[in-house]
């Protein structure tokens, strides 16, 4: 074991650094965050023979490119359809392989996805906030966005050769474009003609897009009486509805409660495939009752757990 220096070349927006979240404290006002698409960000720690949980790096469209100044270490990169430059390698995104010092890494968009992790058979060092290295992109609290010439330091870094090669993409994790959505908990606040258009009518993702959430392009959703609520509690997925009716759907670093009504909530086992939808494709909502959407649920951890086990 030994440790790898990287530096960064270039870096776009919203990448950073992400572990499984840190959801305990969402009751004294401290969102979740955590990677946008937690299977992808699981399949590649695993992939690589590293728990599930370990930090790695959450890869916007904007792309990154990485330097390898010393040492060596075998990476893994799961989510989206991206394009991956690493020396005599040039393909898509689901690969392991190994960065050796003088070597460069290039991560950028290709057909399809906005998110892909990067995870390393080592520890990355990384601040940590309450527990966690999650980084919540509007404070930076937590591992932190990169940085352009920022050095990234894998401590107990290792080259696993046998884990190289393809990793299979599964089908759940290809963008999501009809999801799955229960009413409420503020459906009280809009007619029925309202709540029809929400499960009819198809609406597409704005550029409005970061880590908190997406605005949706569309029919307006109209309130039908006087809004008068308290703040309650907010969760992932949860489809807000402004002032203006334009609906927005919460996801990784949410805020922890809120005033606005939620016209309905998607289910949280369709958000992964959600985000990896870009500005300007389609969605649609498919109106599921609660006890629908616990057996949906199930039923995709079931397939998730058995495709990461098959991983390991």
């Amino acid at each position: 074991m030994s440790e790898t220096v990287l530096v960064v070349d270039h870096v776009g927006p919203l990448v950073s650094v992400q572990d499984v979240g840190r959801p305990s404290y969402m009751r004294y006002g401290v969102p979740a965050s955590g990677p946008m698409d937690r299977l992808s960000f699981a399949a590649a720690n695993i992939a690589i023979g590293n728990p599930s949980y370990l930090s790695a790096i959450e890869v916007s469209m904007g792309g990154l490119t990485l330097d390898c100044v010393s040492g060596e270490v075998t990476f893994a990169i799961a989510g989206g359809g991206f394009i991956v430059q690493h020396a005599d390698h040039r393909g898509g995104s689901w690969i392991v392989s190994t960065m050796r010092a003088g070597e460069r890494l290039i991560i950028r968009p290709g057909h399809w996805g906005c998110w892909t992790y990067l995870a390393f058979a080592g520890r990355l060092s990384a601040p940590t906030w309450l527990g966690s290295a999650s980084t919540h992109a509007l404070s930076g609290f937590g591992g932190g966005r990169l940085e352009k010439a920022a050095a990234l330091t894998i401590t107990e870094a290792e080259v696993r050769s046998e884990r190289e090669g393809a990793i299979p993409c599964p089908v759940g994790a290809r963008p999501r474009s009809e999801l799955k959505a229960v009413l409420g908990p503020q459906d009280r606040f809009f007619d029925a003609g309202t709540i029809e258009t929400l499960f009819s009518a198809q609406y597409q993702l704005t550029d409005a897009y970061d880590r908190m959430g997406v605005r949706l392009r569309g029919p307006a959703l109209s309130l039908s009486a006087p809004l008068s609520m308290p703040s309650e509690p907010i969760v992932r997925g949860s489809i807000q509805i402004s002032g203006d009716g334009v609906p927005t759907v919460l996801l990784a670093d949410h805020q922890t409660t809120g005033g606005y009504p939620k016209i309905a909530t998607v289910v949280d086992a369709d958000l992964d495939a959600f985000v990896q939808l870009r500005p300007r494709d389609n969605v649609t909502f498919r109106r599921i009752t609660p006890e629908q959407a616990v057996e949906h649920a199930r039923s995709r951890a079931s397939v998730n757990r058995r495709y990461l086990a098959a991983l390991g």
